[in-house]
């Protein structure tokens, strides 16, 4: 087990690495290179640790919804076919991330954490959520792959769904979501799937049609919404038998993904989430001063850093708030718990489906 020290300076000795490499005329990020020449610092030299990110501002979301695609290609990449990922857009006009290899990475990581007796080798998974442009259905597919196993789809256009529920057709919103459903019930009644991934509000929906306590599903993957501990109890208690393993995520298409840890009663089922340290970082900060930190047990925006050869995005401001942890024996950093949509006390955030 790695102590909070040895993460620190995995971490420092990743920043140097990653600002060499796209700061560097050969390897570097035409971006970034363009960037640097503006400042009155150089990040090669000046930047030796976490710390000294701060030197960046926010990072403005808006360059990789209509800016050019080419300035993010970093040079050590020329010439390489690459895939083009999306965000949901749920705040606008989504945001676009070149990938060469960082998809298949991110989940390599994650399935470490993956408990094999809820999602054993060669499995067969179903995953109901978005394809198309979203990174999420070739991530899933590989992890089941990797794992020995095979994966089946059912597509769902996550957009369409928000879109119907923010208009307020919610009978045209009930009946695509039926129809999701329908095709996820046809593949689970002609073959044996153990591991699944749904959103939460289809894993409800699901059980009405498919009880799951009844099904040989071992092993559930939940992510996209966010779920409160009202509703994970529900879950645990209601929905699922004791032979499913419910393990939710919290991720996205900038990040990559952060598993969670146990759930557990005594901590009134709170979700809490770890991200995948080195290769991205997420802090709890002051919505009013994202410079500093939340204290512990204080809620706050989610700011996240990506530090990868794909890929350097520092300090963006998610359109998440949660709660600051302390570090704990499995994950020696900081991590997010009840994460939920910026603003999602004060008024009503439609989510959809995803």
């Amino acid at each position: 087990m790695r102590t909070a020290e040895q993460i620190k300076e995995q971490l420092d000795s990743h920043i140097r690495s990653m600002v060499a490499w796209h700061f560097s005329e050969e390897t570097g990020t035409p971006f970034w290179l363009s960037w640097a020449k503006a400042q009155s610092f150089d990040p090669r030299s000046d930047v030796r640790s976490f710390e000294d990110l701060l030197r960046f501002p926010d990072f403005d979301g808006d360059a990789l919804r209509s800016g050019d695609l080419d300035a993010f290609i970093p040079r050590g990449y020329a010439d390489k076919p690459y895939r083009i990922f999306e965000s949901g857009g749920s705040t606008g006009s989504p945001h676009r991330r070149l990938s060469w290899n960082d998809h298949r990475t991110d989940y390599d990581e994650f399935s470490k954490h993956l408990p094999k007796t809820h999602f054993p080798q060669g499995a067969s998974w179903l995953m109901v959520g978005p394809t198309g442009p979203r990174r999420i259905r070739l991530t899933i597919e590989y992890l089941a792959q990797i794992r020995g196993g095979r994966c089946f789809h059912v597509d769902l256009d996550a957009r369409w769904a928000r879109a119907l529920m923010a208009s307020g057709r919610h009978e045209r919103f009930a009946e695509y979501k039926a129809h999701i459903l329908e095709q996820a019930v046809a593949i689970l009644q002609s073959t044996s799937i153990q591991c699944l991934f749904i959103t939460p509000s289809l894993l409800e929906g699901l059980d009405e049609l498919w009880p799951l306590r009844e099904s040989q599903v071992t092993g559930i993957m939940c992510g996209g919404t966010s779920m409160t501990a009202q509703t994970v109890r529900f879950l645990l208690e209601e929905v699922l038998g004791e032979q499913t393993r419910l393990f939710p995520t919290y991720g996205n298409t900038l990040m990559g993904v952060a598993p969670s840890c146990a759930i557990r009663a005594e901590e009134g089922y709170q979700l809490n989430y770890y991200p995948p340290v080195p290769r991205a970082v997420l802090r709890v900060v002051q919505p009013d001063d994202p410079s500093n930190l939340v204290d512990y047990g204080q809620v706050g925006r989610v700011e996240l850093t990506t530090l990868t050869r794909e890929f350097f995005m520092p300090r963006f401001l998610e359109r998440d708030e949660a709660i600051r942890l302390e570090p704990c024996a499995e994950y020696p950093y900081d991590g997010v718990g009840q994460v939920r949509p910026l603003g999602s006390t004060d008024a009503p955030v439609a989510e959809g489906v995803y």
